[in-house]
């Protein structure tokens, strides 16, 4: 059996300061599984996930919108980025 893709998932703003690191690394082969070890990661951070929740998500550069994230593949060497909502736009 092939191992998950493995990359990075980077923290902005809240999502940051929630996860209480800027990055970390993750091995999934989709976005779902790497939102979901990120919040196994931080279960003894309860507001991490609410952050989560409305968060937007960027993939290789790529915005995520409203596709659904067990949809979203994860690429060797990839990056996600965590982008909670910001203040003024």
């Amino acid at each position: 059996m092939t191992e998950a893709p493995a990359g990075t998932i980077r923290y902005w703003a809240a999502a940051k300061a929630e996860a209480g690191t800027a990055e970390e690394p993750y091995r999934a082969a989709t976005l779902a599984e790497a939102l979901e070890q990120a919040r196994e990661r931080h279960a003894d951070r309860p507001r991490f996930a609410r952050v989560l929740a409305h968060c937007s998500f960027l993939v290789d550069g790529d915005p995520v919108g409203g596709r659904d994230h067990g949809a979203v593949a994860l690429a060797e060497g990839g990056t996600v980025e965590v982008l909670p909502p910001f203040a003024g736009g």
